[in-house]
This record gives C-alpha cells, structure tokens and sequence, in this order.
C-alpha cells in the first residue's frame, strides 16, 4: 500500500485520481484550494477510512509544509496549477504564479518530507505546433501559450531537481482529457464539455477555427488509471511519458459525432481561431505502453456514448 498526496485533489482529474487509489487500497490525501476544484468531486468517497481533505493553497509555503509533513506522503502528484490556456495569456503573471512558482513549493515540501516519487502533470501543450504528428516524447517542443511554457518549465524543475536531490521525478505529458466532472460551464473546459453544455441545451455547436485541427482525446478514467500505475510501480520510475490514446480526431469529426448521439440537425458556427490553439496534436503511447505497460482501453466513440443524448432536434 503506498500513501500519496494529490495537490489539485479536487479537480477533474484529481478527484479521480484518488478515487482509482482508493479503490486499489491505497492511503490517499487530497489538497485543493477550490479554485476550479469542487467539493462534490468527493462525494463518492468523502467518507473512505482511506481518504482525508486539506483545503488549502498551495502557494501558501508555511501551510503546506506542514499538510505534507502531516501527510508523510510516499509520493506526490502534482495537479494543481492553472488548467486554461486563454487564462494563461490573459493573466500570464498568475500562470507563472500557479504553474511555476507552486512547483517550486511543492518540490521543496516533497524534499523536506523525504517524498520518494514526484509525479508532474504536464500537458501535450508543451509541443505546440510541431508537425511530427505523432508526437514522441523526443519530439520538439516549441509552446505556442504561455500555458505549455509553463509546463514545460515545471517539468524542467521535477527532472532538474529530482536528479541532483535523489526523488524519482516523472513527468505525464496529458493529452485531450475528457469525462465526467469536466465542468460543462466554464469557458475553459475541453471541447467535449463545451459541446455537451450546447447540446444539452438545444443549441449549435460552436467551432473555432476551420474544424479540422485535430486532438489526441482520452477517457478521464484512463487517465487516472495511469495515474495509479505511475505513481505505484516498484521503480525506480524516472522521466516523460505521453498519457494519450494515439489516435488522430479532428475537431469536425467530434462534433459530428455528438451531433447525431444527440439528434442535432443544427449547423455549427465556426469562430475565427483561438490564440495558443496547436492545429494538430496527436500522441504516441509507446513508451507508456512498454515501461508503464500502460495503455488507454476506453475508445472515443464508447467514451462519448456514456453521456446521455436525449436533446431532441428543433
């Protein structure tokens, strides 16, 4: 049984994170100032014996010092952090902020607790625009937002760090996420939740851009499935891994798809381009697959089919 600390333990990916650990009998503990994190995240496991919540900032040093000595945590992962990229240009001092400096804080907290394993949630944005579709984790990168410079960053400082203080530093490129408790009603969620919240509510589909940029998308339950792998193996455990499923979608393609899952006769509205948004990103899940022995079992088209198609088309 290992016991593992989630910052960002409220959010999407956090919260079932600690849910999948749970499940596999480990000790799990969750911080999250609630910033985009919620509370009924954890209503499926608010009452586990295994589980306990720490509100809290993590920017906050002196705090959450002490929530991770409490803790005495085997192994961190790190999810907290600012998770739009329209934000991250609007606001790049707060994206510097979350997604650089809290790194810092967490690093130095892990090391002080004698943490054995950092796990850093990265992002494919740190690829950009690079045309070697599919992405390795050898790939260029060259961010084209604020956002993917960041995690780029970070990832530069649990590699950097993990080397020279002896923690086992891992670094989990994400692709495009996707499931429940994506939250439909933020300007900032993925793709899929912003179409859901349109079609839900009777209404066409809004596409920025042509259509035919393309995504890499993965089932937020793969995506904690991993999660528990990497933060679990016996190691030692170093270095980048692309968490993606390896296929190819075209935003055009999604939209059609959940048009006719939801009877929509509706044409789309295409919007000029969003600046920071990579025209094509795709992963390759080899290296996952042969030291992680991870791969991505839930298809897209299964993926979608979990949430309810009951608009009815005008």
């Amino acid at each position: 049984m290992a016991r593992v600390l989630l910052t960002g333990g409220a959010g999407f990916v956090g919260s079932h994170t600690a849910e999948a650990l749970l499940a596999a009998g480990h000790e799990v503990a969750g911080i999250d100032n609630l910033r985009t994190g919620c509370v009924e995240n954890l209503s499926s496991f608010a009452g586990h014996p295994g589980w306990r919540f720490f509100r809290q900032d993590i920017l906050d040093a002196e705090n959450f010092n002490r929530v991770v000595r409490e803790v005495a945590p085997d192994v961190v992962l790190h999810f907290a952090g600012l998770v739009s990229v329209p934000e991250s240009i609007a606001n790049p001092g707060l994206n510097s902020e979350m997604n650089v400096r809290a790194v810092h804080v967490m690093i130095d907290a892990a090391v002080m607790a004698g943490v054995r394993r950092v796990i850093f949630a990265s992002s494919a944005a740190v690829y950009g625009d690079s045309t070697a579709v599919p992405l390795d984790e050898h790939s260029p990168t060259r961010p084209v937002s604020p956002y993917g410079e960041a995690k780029l960053a970070g990832e530069a400082l649990v590699l950097g760090r993990g080397r020279t203080l002896g923690f086992e530093p891992v670094c989990l490129r994400y692709f495009n996420i996707y499931g429940p408790r994506q939250h439909r009603d933020s300007p900032y969620s993925g793709v899929v939740s912003r179409f859901l919240d349109r079609l839900r509510a009777g209404q066409p589909l809004v596409i920025f851009g042509d259509g035919r940029q393309t995504r890499d998308f993965i089932h937020v339950r793969d995506v904690a499935r991993a999660n528990v792998v990497a933060a679990c193996d016996p190691g030692p455990l170093a270095g980048i891994f692309n968490i993606c499923s390896g296929s190819e979608v075209a935003v055009n393609d999604l939209a059609a798809a959940l048009q006719r899952q939801f009877l929509s006769r509706l044409d789309p509205i295409f919007e000029p381009g969003r600046s920071g948004d990579v025209k094509r990103s795709a992963g390759n899940p080899t290296r996952a697959r042969e030291i992680l022995g991870f791969s991505a079992r839930i298809a897209l088209a299964a993926g979608l089919s979990e949430f309810e198609g009951n608009s009815v088309a005008p």
